[in-house]
């Protein structure tokens, strides 16, 4: 069902009427896939549909001008595009309505996305690259609107590096550069500012990037009179278009319905944007949505009838059709006699894909029912269970939740009995799970030889005479060795090329390596961050910065969205280990000193989060992950840049180790658990504490994800019997998650002999200046007036109420 583009000069007849009909057959059985996909939703066989008819034409023409080794970044409706290129058939288009589990039966998620968001394997079953330079490559897809967006821009960004910087392996990535990423986005999703941050950072650049804009004048059911300025997002973005002067962007209008004027646009735009590095739009009008947006709704409450006429007669597939036989290239009985088989065609694949879904949860039901048969016939509540046996089979087609919970349910019968059909059910149960539970739950992170925490600690070491620099100096060096190290580094931020970063880590690098390896970037975090992912999908070591950890906030959607799922969405067949790099905690003001650890802890999971004391821990957290194939956000102290270190003999090959704890201080009355800034708050408190007879054991937990993964801090608490967590983070954030890793995941309550206790900011950001800081966040008094309370309360004698 693939298409394919006639590269002849001069075609027979023959050959071009061969190549329109399998155009138009790809067309319609896309089509048919949509209308029968709607039906599946219906009947309650899939849960959702969201389908790609009305653009079927556009895609086919896009189709054949997409390359080997171009990269997508598309939208939930380009179904017919991965039917032109190869990479769906019509069972895998229903495996995905059916959210099979399989990844050989549904390839673009292993059921873990709902139909619509498509994906190729970038990585082998051992997570191993392929050679992308051989296939047609679509980045997974996400839903939310203009998420798509950013990474486009790196996708695209990676031809130009490629292309343009020497001493890097392409072999598997690019072919001096040639690749187009193309991207696509609804017309009413251009109102979404990830839209006009992305159009504008790739006008900047002028990367290879074409994206087609699906114009069917609706967003569900909002009009484009509502969406967009003079109802049109090409007219309103016409400065863009570049002239002899200026740098810009080529823009294309075509119909959506018009077959060979979407075969020469398409061809134009994808000769211009491979050959000139330009980017490209391509705005593709009057379309239409015969089913309205998704299943979920109907598009007649809000098309009146003249809107439907239209719809009905310039159907991209209605005026195709009616295209090929005004030029005699099938008569109306051909078509009908092609329609008809496909309608069959569609209907026998859509039934092998249901039951390629279905026949082994059946099976799995079927040995379910066996065993709590042989349960029920030996245990004295037989009835209770034959009744969820007879619930079980009265379903035709179960879940695997029907299967698991009848299960499930049948010990509570038997909770004090003693019998082999028990052990029998108990064992089944629980290796059903262990069997199943992975199909929904793995690869949130990396399961390859590559993953972060495969790498080995190595730690820094030091001449006799070591010199004390400020930690700036140290990242500084261990960038130049990281830079020098890895060919396909680069890092890119706001101010971090020209000046080298507002802190100076990154001082003279980008007159060593280069503005494209060295960059600076417009005020635009969401887009940094794209960049990051999509060069890091395209085998290059991106490491993105962003200014201030107060403005991730800008970034977190597509970081949540987009990059911590990335392995997880994609089961482990696609990778972005972008390293996101960022300063933060304590200095003043509402805005250079927030801590949004909490959130970000809750909505990145996916993503390593590590948060070094110093800029020697910082320097070891990046080589660590530059050995490994995982994404990261490391935190750097906004305060500890002027600090000194000592400087390490061994730049640029010492590792950190990821979710490992080190304790700092050794201490036999309580156990302080802190990360960051805080931590010399915290060491300071300490030996303060020593003189009024309180021995405090610190704790840096340097890896807030994952966290703790050798338990030390419970190891000890067995010790101290007492805890304390100290965060600058608001109450109920990361010192809540802290605590409840030491509490649930520990148990460490078993050792304690005090109430567990965290210390935290005040509900508010910190109010400028220092006293504003020293009232807002925990200062060395705090920490000290909290741990000598905990002592108070355990012996009132030695240590006397302080106030």
């Amino acid at each position: 069902m693939k298409t394919n583009l006639n590269t002849k000069t001069e075609i027979t007849f023959e050959d071009f009427k061969t190549e329109v009909l399998n155009d138009y057959k790809l067309a319609v059985t896309s089509r048919e896939c949509s209308l029968l996909g709607r039906r599946e939703v219906l009947t309650g066989k899939a849960k959702f549909g969201i389908f790609g008819d009305g653009k079927e034409i556009p895609q086919i023409a896009w189709a054949k001008a997409f390359e080997n080794g171009d990269f997508r970044s598309g939208y939930y409706r380009d179904q017919t595009f991965m039917m032109a290129i190869g990479e769906l058939t019509i069972e895998q288009f229903f495996a995905g309505l059916y959210a099979n589990t399989d990844i050989n039966e549904e390839p673009m998620s292993a059921g873990r996305q709902m139909g619509g968001h498509f994906a190729t394997h970038s990585l082998d079953e051992q997570g191993n690259w392929k050679n992308l330079t051989e296939q047609k490559n679509s980045s997974a897809d996400i839903s939310p609107t203009a998420g798509q967006m950013p990474r486009l821009l790196g996708l695209a960004q990676a031809s130009r590096i490629y292309r343009q910087v020497e001493g890097i392996d392409t072999t598997n990535f690019s072919r001096s550069g040639n690749e187009i990423a193309w991207g696509t986005i609804g017309n009413a999703s251009t109102s979404e500012g990830l839209f006009f941050e992305t159009i504008n950072a790739a006008g900047v650049l002028q990367v290879p990037m074409v994206i087609s804009i699906w114009d069917d004048h609706y967003g569900i059911s909002v009009h484009a009179r509502h969406q967009t300025t003079k109802e049109n997002i090409s007219e309103i973005l016409k400065g863009f278009q570049r002239d002899e002067d200026q740098k810009g962007y080529e823009i294309f209008r075509v119909d959506g319905w018009n077959y060979p004027e979407l075969m020469d646009t398409y061809q134009r735009a994808a000769q211009i944007s491979r050959k000139e590095h330009v980017p490209v739009m391509i705005h593709v009008q009057e379309l239409t949505q015969p089913q309205g947006h998704s299943t979920s709704g109907s598009h007649e409450r809000y098309k009146d009838s003249d809107r439907l006429n239209w719809e009905a007669e310039y159907d991209c597939n209605v005026q195709m059709r009616k295209w090929i036989v005004s030029n005699n290239i099938a008569t109306d009985e051909e078509l009908l006699v092609l329609e008809r088989a496909i309608k069959r065609e569609v209907r026998a694949a859509k039934k092998d894909a249901w039951l390629a879904f279905i026949n082994p949860i059946v099976a799995e039901s079927k040995q379910a029912i066996r065993l709590l048969d042989e349960l029920a016939t030996t245990s004295p509540n037989g009835v209770f269970i034959k009744k969820l046996i007879s619930e079980l089979e009265a379903i035709d087609e179960p879940l695997r939740k029907d299967i698991l919970s009848a299960a499930r349910k049948s010990l509570r019968y038997v909770v004090s009995e003693t019998s082999s059909a028990k052990g029998a059910v108990q064992n089944w149960i629980n290796n059903y799970i262990a069997n199943i539970q992975p199909k929904y739950s793995s690869h949130l992170y990396s399961e390859s030889q590559h993953r972060a925490l495969n790498q080995t600690e190595v730690l820094p070491t030091y001449n006799e005479q070591a010199e004390e620099v400020d930690g700036r100096l140290v990242l500084r060096e261990n960038f130049d060795a990281i830079f020098s190290k890895y060919p396909e580094s680069l890092i890119f931020g706001e101010d971090a090329g020209y000046i080298g970063d507002v802190n100076q880590g990154l001082e003279g690098l980008q007159e060593k390596y280069g503005e494209l390896r060295v960059s600076d970037t417009g005020i635009r975090e969401a887009t940094i961050i794209g960049q990051g992912i999509g060069m890091a999908m395209r085998g290059l070591r991106p490491i993105a910065e962003i200014q201030y950890l107060d403005y991730i906030m800008y970034a977190l959607q597509i970081m949540s969205d987009d990059l911590a799922t990335v392995q997880y969405r994609t089961k482990g067949r696609q990778k972005a280990p972008l390293i996101v790099r960022t300063r933060g905690h304590r200095l003043e003001g509402i805005w250079h000193s927030g801590s949004q650890m909490g959130g970000v802890l809750n909505l990145v999971r996916g993503i390593h989060v590590l948060v070094p004391r110093n800029m020697t821990k910082a320097a070891g957290f990046y080589n660590t992950l530059l050995a490994s194939d995982e994404p990261a956000l490391v935190v750097e102290c906004l305060n500890g840049y002027r600090l000194k270190e000592k400087l390490p003999n061994n730049i640029g090959e010492f590792k950190t180790p990821i979710g490992v704890v080190e304790t700092i201080r050794k201490g036999d009355d309580i156990t302080l658990v802190s990360y960051g800034s805080t931590l010399r708050l915290v060491e300071q408190a300490a030996k303060e504490l020593q003189a009024v007879g309180i021995d405090a054991e610190i704790i840096d937990v340097q890896s807030l994800l994952p966290f703790d993964l050798n338990h030390d801090i419970v190891k000890s608490i067995t010790k101290t019997n007492r805890v304390m967590v100290i965060d600058e983070d608001v109450k109920g954030g990361a010192s809540a998650y802290i605590l409840d890793q030491i509490l649930n995941e520990q148990n460490a309550f078993e050792y304690l002999d005090s109430k567990p206790k965290t210390l935290a900011a005040q509900p508010h950001r910190p109010a400028y200046g220092t006293d504003g800081d020293y009232f807002s966040k925990p200062s060395v008094e705090d920490i000290f007036e909290a741990i000598y309370d905990v002592m108070h309360e355990l012996n009132p004698a030695d240590f006397p109420k302080l106030r």
